[in-house]
Order: structure tokens, then sequence, then C-alpha cells
């Protein structure tokens, strides 16, 4: 299951890096949160989950971000770049769900 998981995270790593990035949204904020930077930390914390556990604060800042997308998801307004940022969430989710697990 730990396996299928990071096989998972790894192919929505691959999808992710083929969509292009929703026009409009470099420079843009929505509920304080840059979307680029949302875009890109969520991406760097599902790399390093791929290569290992995180430390303390690592495992904090991810908690964090997969919590910000509670209230940036329902104010876009754009339908691809709602699109696109749910599967952003749900690789950050995926990525906190793995680490978890290596707890056990």
């Amino acid at each position: 299951m730990f396996e299928e998981k990071l096989d998972v995270l790894a192919q929505m790593m691959t999808e992710h890096m083929a969509a292009p990035f929703p026009p409009g949204f470099r420079g843009l904020d929505i509920e304080g949160r840059d979307m680029v930077l949302l875009d890109a930390d969520s991406y760097a914390y599902a790399a390093v989950v791929l290569e290992g556990p995180l430390d303390e604060r690592s495992r904090a800042g991810l908690s964090r971000l997969t919590a910000a997308f509670e209230k940036v998801l329902p104010a876009i307004g754009d339908e691809y770049g709602a699109k696109y940022y749910t599967h952003v969430r749900d690789m950050a989710v995926l990525a906190a769900e793995i680490e978890t697990l290596r707890d056990k």
C-alpha cells in the first residue's frame, strides 16, 4: 500500500509537470496566497516526500499548505485554474498521507 501511494504520487507529479500553468495566475494572490508559490511549494514538498521522510518543520509546513487549499480553491473562479489547483491540492494531500503512513 505504501509503495503504491508513492507510485501514485510520482505519477501525479509527472501529470502536474505536463499541465500548463493557468493563464493569468502568475503574480495572482488568492486569499493571501501567491498562486505560483502555492504551486511550487506543493510540488517541492511532494518531491521531498518521494525521497524520504520530512523533518518536523517541513511536516508543519506541508500541513499549513494543505489547509490553505480550503480557502483558496473555493475562491478560484476560473474553471481550468480550479481543476489545476485541485490536482495540486490532491498531490499535497497525498504527500501528507504518505508522511502519516511513515509514522506507522
